[in-house]
């Protein structure tokens, strides 16, 4: 067998194990849109092939202009990046400049401490609370000369508001905020720093366009951040970071107001549905969360729920075994449409009565 995945999403792993194709697996593990890619996309992709012959914009204007307009911010605050993850190397080698130490809370997405450990950052961790029946914030320290957090927080699904964020980025030298799961709040709802951007110049804000709009493999995110870092980002980087085609379908998503207006009203319902489907099973109790995902806990050990899953019922959840402070006790599921949420409940409430705790 290959080796286990860190990540969501893995499917040439998920595929040897269950003995299937891509096709007849269904995806829990990544947390993307099941409503998209939408068409647009599509149609923005075919029409740019023509394109493929020459070389992306290296200023990626009009994909820059589209950001704009739709944060209603200048375009010069902007640096469209090959998907977060690559703009997230870029803000660690910033945090570098500034601090040998930066704060994280724990548990947290794989990628910072890659992104920290290239530059030989080192990390304090603040645990968050895990009991949903006794909240608390989280204690940090006095000195926050870095930070690094997202909003809503991953694996958790914690949306923290801004007035608890604005404290903790005026205590920083540089904090970096990655709102990769925003998108799927409705404006109203979102706790954003972008219209504070300006006021914070310590302040670099990712965000990803391939979760809500159902492109991870087109890779497409942005960095926010002060016209000086910006550039320095620009100058730093390889010139065409973003290919064409991305570009292209980046400029056309973001329009796409039908799409957005969609995907509003399909998550929280839902969401609802799932996590009571998921309660409803004994031995698992799915967290409260802001995002298209839930965090569950599991009283048998969350590695022999996904293989049994995979190699009865086709069905791929995310394992905790990489976030250290999870292990085993807790998986993660996406938010998808009705009809595979109910086929996830009926295949785990089948798994878990087979798989009997006291044998674990």
């Amino acid at each position: 067998m290959k080796t286990r995945p860190t990540h969501g999403g893995n499917l040439v792993w998920a595929t040897d194990v269950a003995d299937c194709s891509c096709r007849e697996l269904l995806d829990f593990s990544a947390s993307i849109n099941p409503l998209g890619p939408p068409p647009c996309a599509i149609a923005a992709l075919q029409a740019s092939t023509p394109t493929l012959s020459h070389y992306p914009d290296p200023n990626y204007t009009h994909l820059r202009d589209a950001i704009a307009r739709h944060h209603n911010i200048d375009p010069d605050w902007i640096l469209p990046g090959n998907g977060a993850a690559e703009l997230l190397t870029w803000a660690a080698w910033d945090l570098a400049a500034h601090t040998e130490t930066t704060t994280l809370f724990t548990p947290a997405f794989a990628d910072y401490r890659r992104a920290l450990r290239a530059f030989q950052i080192s990390v304090r961790d603040v645990p968050l609370p895990l009991d949903p029946a006794h909240p608390q914030e989280p204690e940090l320290p006095a000195d926050l000369s870095g930070l690094l957090l997202n909003n809503p927080h991953n694996p958790t699904g914690k949306l923290w508001p801004l007035g608890a964020i604005v404290p903790w980025i005026a205590r920083s030298q540089l904090a970096i905020v990655d709102e990769a799961f925003m998108d799927f709040l409705p404006p109203s709802q979102q706790e954003s720093l972008i219209d504070q951007v300006a006021a914070w110049p310590q302040v670099v804000i990712l965000r990803s366009l391939t979760k809500f709009y159902s492109l991870p493999g087109l890779r497409l995110g942005y960095a926010i951040a002060h016209p000086d870092r910006i550039r320095i980002w620009q100058d730093r980087r390889d010139p065409w970071a973003v290919n064409g085609l991305a570009a292209a379908v980046g400029v056309e998503i973001l329009q796409d107001y039908d799409f957005q207006q969609q995907t509003w009203a399909w998550l929280p319902p839902a969401r609802q549905a799932l996590a009571e489907g998921l309660a409803q099973i004994p031995g698992l109790e799915p967290q409260p969360g802001a995002a298209n995902f839930l965090l569950v806990r599991t009283e048998i050990p969350s590695d022999r729920l996904q293989l049994h899953l995979l190699k009865t019922a086709k069905i791929l959840i995310r394992d905790c075994l990489s976030f250290p402070e999870l292990g085993d006790r807790y998986f993660r599921v996406a938010v998808r449409t009705p009809a595979e949420n109910q086929r996830l409940i009926t295949a785990l409430h089948t798994t878990v009565t087979a798989l009997s705790p006291d044998d674990c």
